[in-house]
């Protein structure tokens, strides 16, 4: 039974955010929870699946250096010591940022395949919001990536990397990636894969699939809030016909570069005072965009609850602000909180009157002036319906509902409600012109754009 070990690095950074990324930040993921985040019979398909970890987290600011030595040296000794391999199955993102090494996930990757030796078969996974490098191809033999922005494919992408693997191993023949950078950089709220141009785009991949010698066609969007050498978008092809793969890399390449001017905002977007004013007397959702932690926000700004509660505004629910000082000192029976900035993410430092609190693990909802407040503990997103109802909140009894959010996820978005994403400030803002680009690649648009 030939033998596949199945593990990999799943984070997204913004070298815009002071907090810097340690181990505590990570879920490692180990046995069959690891295995059951592949959706593939690789028993039926004759093949021992060995589960090693995956270290994942919430989007968040730069690894530290040495918590990517310690990531790397415990997968490599997990390597070895799963014995004898056929092939490697890697579940990654690809929008690692770590100080001083410009391609974290490259260098990983060729480690990998250092030790392995250059007959075992390499498959990845990676986020479209991922890097990809010449490091990255030379070291793969098959590649796949999220065809969906939000991301509803992730265990199907996962099973087309696993399925690659296992036709190579199968069938004796080995495929190579092929891909093409595209100078070209905007967030996933500006090429939602759910509107045009990008729905069309990724709706033609699976066509390139049906060629001769293509097995499996992807369009890199990149991450755009990580000032680096390697940020790019990418056409990324796997084939067994590598003149083939390199073409079809190609015209993916140009039919995306080419629709870059109709490339926006995949809802509503305005600033923050305009977007309140927009949603005024309707059932809403407001996205805070700048703040957003899924995307490697802080999640501790204060903005729009200020700008709420300047308007006078109520039956609001703000979800959440992430202060670990203000919820300490709700469980200690605070009757008033600053709120606000306590990660370094800066915006306003609000002095709140506690009118009620409810107390949950490691979440307060807080009544505060009329409004509702959501105070987290530790860096948190707040988009499933699920994490709503977890806390019993009603969102049928507020009108308007703030999120720390780019996008919507395809729950909230369903919603009979106005939606709207406030062009607010933080370390994933969508005004990339007031980015620091000092690393990227020259001729990137729009970073060049009038340059």
């Amino acid at each position: 039974m030939r033998r596949v070990a199945i593990g990999g690095l799943h984070t997204e950074c913004s070298s815009y955010s002071p907090l810097e990324q340690t181990q505590s930040d990570f879920t490692r993921v180990t046995g069959q929870a690891l295995l059951d985040m592949v959706p593939f019979d690789f028993a039926g398909a004759g093949i021992e699946a060995v589960p090693l970890f995956q270290d994942r987290s919430v989007p968040g600011g730069p690894v530290a250096a040495d918590t990517f030595a310690a990531q790397m040296a415990d997968f490599m000794a997990a390597l070895a010591d799963a014995g004898p391999l056929d092939g490697v199955l890697l579940l990654m993102h690809g929008a690692m940022f770590v100080p001083g090494i410009d391609d974290p996930e490259g260098t990983f990757i060729a480690d990998i395949r250092r030790l392995v030796g250059p007959e075992v078969i390499i498959a990845a996974s990676f986020d479209l919001h991922g890097q990809v490098t010449g490091q990255i191809v030379e070291a793969l033999d098959a590649f796949a990536s999220y065809r969906t922005a939000p991301h509803i494919d992730v265990e199907e992408t996962h099973a087309r990397a696993a399925l690659m693997l296992t036709d190579s191993l199968k069938s004796g023949t080995r495929s190579t990636v092929c891909w093409t950078p595209v100078p070209l950089l905007v967030s996933g709220e500006m090429s939602s894969t759910f509107v045009s141009p990008c729905d069309a785009l990724y709706a033609a991949l699976p066509d390139f699939d049906t060629r001769a010698g293509i097995c499996d066609s992807n369009l890199m969007i990149g991450y755009v809030w990580a000032d680096s050498p390697r940020a790019t978008a990418a056409a990324v092809v796997t084939a067994t016909d590598p003149v083939a793969g390199q073409q079809v890399a190609d015209e993916i390449a140009q039919s995306y570069l080419s629709k870059r001017d109709e490339l926006t905002y995949d809802m509503d977007a305005a600033p923050l005072q305009e977007a309140l004013d927009r949603v005024a007397g309707t059932q809403a959702i407001l996205a805070d965009s700048g703040d957003n932690p899924t995307a490697g926000g802080v999640g501790d700004r204060a903005d729009v609850l200020r700008a709420v509660l300047e308007k006078g505004l109520t039956s609001v629910l703000v979800a959440g602000i992430a202060d670990p000082v203000a919820f300490d000192e709700l469980m200690r029976g605070a009757t008033q909180i600053t709120l606000g900035g306590t990660l370094g993410g800066g915006g306003p430092k609000l002095v709140l009157p506690v009118e009620d609190c409810r107390l949950f693990e490691d979440v307060a909802v807080v009544t505060s002036q009329g409004v509702r407040v959501v105070v987290t503990q530790r860096r948190r997103p707040f988009h499933m319906l699920d994490d709503f109802k977890t806390l019993g909140l009603d969102l049928d009894a507020v009108s308007l509902l703030v999120v720390k959010s780019g996008y919507l996820v395809p729950e909230l978005r369903a919603l009979s409600r106005t939606s709207i994403m406030a062009l607010t400030d933080g370390a994933v803002l969508q005004d990339v012109s007031r980015l620091e680009n000092r690393y990227r690649p020259a001729g990137t648009w729009p970073f060049s754009h009038g340059a």
